[in-house]
């Protein structure tokens, strides 16, 4: 119990800002960090319905809000929570797929701390596009882009113990070493099967659409990372969370539209 109790307050000191107490990073407390990844997601599930419930309290008490600013800080949530950390995955990703640079130095771009031109273009349009989809999304739709929270962070982290890594160094290569890779793998399994559950029950046919869409984009990332990259990092795993959830959360609009 020791061990896992401290895998939890690694994963969740790595990949958010919620305060937790101190673990040496030893291979033994580093097994099953990589289970408890999706955990976050949870939590900032939690505080995006939250935050919707509190809206609806307050217009009730005649305190309203914009439309606008409703959806700024549902889009505002994930990066407080997670300090930005998978968002800069994604910019790091947009300089180094932008450069056109041999396989090692699109490598050496992702670990440059400073970003780019192409790392701020890709910032302000995904922002952008988030905030469009959102601006669509009604309690119904909701329902469904909560779930992509936990989704994201369950096929980030399969892959972190699956995928062949692009280097032995950096986090996600630590991460994976360190890994109880089988266990973790089938916890992740019965996440996906309980995820799938969840969709399915929650918006039929909709809900499948939603899994598709978090599918493809699974596929999509593991050629791309494999065919540029030669493997994944934690910048890549970024990268594709972030998207994951883009793409999860514009089938959940589009879906509820269409059927």
């Amino acid at each position: 119990m020791k061990g896992l109790w401290n895998s939890f307050k690694i994963a969740f000191s790595m990949y958010s800002k919620i305060p937790m107490p101190k673990s040496d990073w030893t291979k033994e407390n580093m097994k099953y960090v990589m289970a408890f990844f999706p955990w976050i997601g949870i939590i900032i599930g939690l505080l995006s319905w939250g935050w919707l419930w509190l809206v609806d309290f307050l217009t009730q008490k005649n305190v309203e809000f914009s439309h606008g600013f409703v959806t700024v800080v549902l889009l505002l949530i994930p990066v407080v929570i997670t300090g930005g950390i998978h968002l800069d995955g994604l910019l790091d990703t947009a300089d180094a797929r932008s450069s056109w640079q041999e396989r090692e130095r699109r490598l050496e771009i992702l670990k440059d701390s400073h970003a780019g031109a192409f790392a701020i273009i890709a910032c302000a349009v995904y922002f952008i596009f988030s905030y469009g989809v959102y601006t669509m999304a009604d309690r119904k739709n909701i329902l469904l882009i909560i779930p992509g929270f936990v989704l994201s962070r369950t096929l980030s982290g399969l892959t972190i113990v699956t995928f062949p890594m692009a280097k032995g160094t950096g986090l996600a290569a630590t991460f994976s070493e360190n890994s109880a890779k089988k266990r973790v793998r089938n916890i992740m399994f019965v996440y996906l099967l309980i995820l799938a559950a969840g969709y399915l029950w929650i918006g039929g046919v909709c809900g499948a659409v939603c899994l598709a869409a978090a599918g493809l984009m699974f596929s999509y990332y593991y050629h791309m990372s494999m065919s540029v990259f030669g493997g994944i990092t934690g910048d890549l795993a970024g990268y594709f969370l972030q998207m994951c959830e883009l793409v999860t959360t514009l089938a959940a609009v589009l879906s509820m539209r269409v059927f």
